[in-house]
């Protein structure tokens, strides 16, 4: 069985991100990188499915510029054996769709599971996956608190997730697309002769005119949705004075907080 593992290159969590003056994107100089956590959770989840002898090979696919290949070396330093890795200058400014678009052009048709985070930390869209399900033609799951997979023909998936009030268990035949959530496992931290390994793995990369994809879909002009700006938001911060004894001070300052902030 061949798990696919769909990995983002994204700014750190603790990352300080400033966005450039003209609000086309963010300063990425001096700002850390790395795998969305949330794929690190489909990463851990290959690997557990294949330490429990359902699984063989596990391929990190990413689209990202040339630092994306760091990323792809962290999750194989996680256990994963080999990357492929879309990095071309046709991609940038593409929208969700145009991604999925050539993420799906480059899964192997023999492939039987795709993991992927429940989103991306730097978007939060939770777009691609679902796209690259329907552009296969697979089943999905998306947000998965628990996952069972049994090798198969056919392999047999189930899946359990949050839902309003509770969870559900979904249960579907591969291939599929599954998109992990947080609480779903704890991935682990490479060991050190791990981290030597993955300097000899495999990273094929592709390039555009590499991905069966009409060139007139992908890119900025494949595109049906853009980024027009990036912008901080204003926060507005009121200062109130409150007079009177400090018994008087205390007294409103309790209703301020219960009647208008709903604080207490």
């Amino acid at each position: 069985m061949k798990i696919v593992t769909l990995v983002k290159h994204v700014p750190d969590s603790m990352a300080n991100i400033r966005v450039k003056a003209d609000g086309s994107g963010i300063e990425s100089d001096g700002v850390k990188f790395g795998p969305n956590p949330f794929d690190e959770f489909a990463v851990e989840q290959a690997l557990r499915i294949r330490e429990g002898g359902a699984a063989g090979e596990i391929v990190v696919l990413c689209l990202g510029p040339d630092k994306a290949a760091d990323t792809i070396r962290a999750a194989l330093a996680m256990g994963a054996d080999r990357g492929v890795h879309l990095c071309d200058a046709a991609f940038v400014g593409q929208d969700a769709l145009a991604t999925a678009r050539c993420l799906a052009a480059a899964i192997d048709p023999d492939t039987d599971l795709v993991l992927a985070g429940e989103h991306a930390i730097d978007d939060g869209q939770s777009l691609v996956p679902s796209m690259v399900a329907e552009l296969l033609g697979w089943g999905q799951v998306n947000g998965a608190v628990g996952l069972e997979v049994a090798a198969g023909p056919p392999v047999r998936i189930k899946a359990r997730r949050r839902i309003e009030g509770g969870e559900e268990t979904v249960e579907l035949a591969g291939p599929a697309v599954v998109t992990c959530e947080k609480g779903l496992n704890e991935p682990r931290y490479p060991s050190l002769p791990n981290m030597m390994k993955a300097k000899r793995k495999d990273i094929r990369k592709l390039a555009a005119a590499d991905v069966k994809v009409d060139a007139g879909l992908i890119g900025p002009s494949g595109s049906g949705a853009r980024t027009v700006k990036l912008f901080v938001a204003a926060r507005e911060r009121k200062r109130q004075m409150i007079a009177g004894s400090a018994q008087e001070q205390a007294a409103e300052l309790v209703r301020l907080l219960r009647d208008q902030a709903g604080a207490i």
